[in-house]
C-alpha cells in the first residue's frame, strides 16, 4: 500500500481498511484513491475475507477530495479540465468497486464525512456512526456542487432530503442520518469499533457464498423494473437452493442442530 496511506488488518475473516492520512482528515487524494483501488482489486479476488470494515485514522472519517491538489491541477494549460475529468472518473471507479465487491463493506464513521467522504459512506453497504458525527455534501458552500457525491447519496436517502443537503450545504447529525437511512446504527463514540466489529462478525458468521450471491443480486435487482427484479431474484434463489450447503443449512434448521457447512 502507498506508504501506509491505507492500512489493512485481517482477523477472523474480517478485513479492516483504515484511511491513514489524519493530517488531511483522510482526504481522497490521488494517492489515497490509488491505494483504495488497489486494495479493492485485491479484495475482489480474496476468498478468505468475508466482511470489510472501512474506517479513518485521527479525528475524522473522510473530508472528501484534497482541495489543495485540485487547485494545483489548475496550473495546466487547459486550466485543469483534463485533470478534473480524470480525477472524478477515478473517484467514481473506486466508489463503484465497493458495491461490486463480493464482501459486504461496513463504513465505521466518526468526526465528519463530507462531500466525497459522505459519498464514500453512501457507497458502502452498511454504516455505523459514532454519536456526534456530522455528514454533509457541502461543496456548494465553496461554489462547487457535489454532483458526483449526489449519485451515491440520492440512491441512499429520499430525493427531497438529498436535494436539500446538496443545495444548502448544511450538515446533518447522526440522528438525522439514521432517520433518513444514510447510516444503519448510531453508537457511543467509545464503543464504535466494538459495535462495528460485532455487526461484521454477525455477517461473517453466515454462509459466505450465500451472502456473496445475495449482495450481487441486491444491487442487480435495484436497477431493474419490479417484474424483471422478481424474475432475476427467483433465478438466484433457485441457484442458491441447489447448493449442498443450503440443503444442509435447511436440514440443520429442521433438525434443530448447527449446520455442517463446507
Amino acid at each position: 500500500m502507498s506508504d501506509d496511506l491505507l492500512l489493512r488488518a485481517d482477523d477472523g475473516g474480517i478485513a479492516t481498511l483504515t484511511l491513514n492520512a489524519p493530517g488531511s482528515l483522510n482526504a481522497l487524494s490521488d494517492a489515497m484513491l490509488a491505494a483504495l483501488k488497489a486494495e479493492f482489486a485485491r479484495l475482489a479476488e480474496d476468498n478468505a475475507t468475508r466482511v470489510v470494515i472501512l474506517n479513518g485514522a485521527g479525528k475524522a472519517f473522510c473530508a472528501g477530495h484534497d482541495l489543495k491538489e485540485m487547485q494545483a491541477g489548475r496550473a495546466a494549460e487547459d486550466k485543469g479540465r483534463a485533470y478534473f475529468a480524470d480525477l472524478f472518473a477515478r473517484c467514481a471507479e473506486v466508489m463503484q468497486m465497493i458495491p461490486a465487491l463480493p464482501q459486504p463493506v461496513i463504513a465505521e464513521v466518526h468526526g465528519i464525512a463530507t462531500a466525497a467522504g459522505c459519498q464514500l459512506v453512501a457507497s458502502c453497504d452498511m454504516a455505523v456512526a459514532a454519536e456526534g458525527t456530522r455528514f454533509g455534501v457541502n461543496g456548494v458552500n465553496i461554489g462547487l456542487f457535489c454532483s458526483t457525491p449526489m449519485v451515491a447519496l440520492s440512491r441512499n436517502v429520499p430525493r427531497k432530503i438529498a436535494f436539500e443537503m446538496l443545495t444548502t450545504g448544511e450538515f446533518i447529525d447522526t440522528a438525522r442520518a439514521a432517520d433518513i437511512g444514510l447510516v444503519n446504527r448510531v453508537v457511543p463514540s467509545q464503543t464504535l469499533g466494538a459495535e462495528t466489529r460485532a455487526l461484521a462478525e454477525t455477517v461473517a458468521g453466515k454462509l459466505s457464498a450465500a451472502v456473496k450471491i445475495g449482495k450481487r443480486a441486491f444491487y442487480d435487482q435495484i436497477e431493474m423494473t419490479r417484474a424483471a427484479a422478481y424474475d432475476h431474484a427467483a433465478s438466484v434463489m433457485v441457484e442458491n437452493m441447489l447448493w449442498r450447503d443450503t440443503e444442509e443449512g435447511i436440514a440443520a434448521f429442521i433438525e434443530k442442530r448447527k449446520p455442517d457447512w463446507s
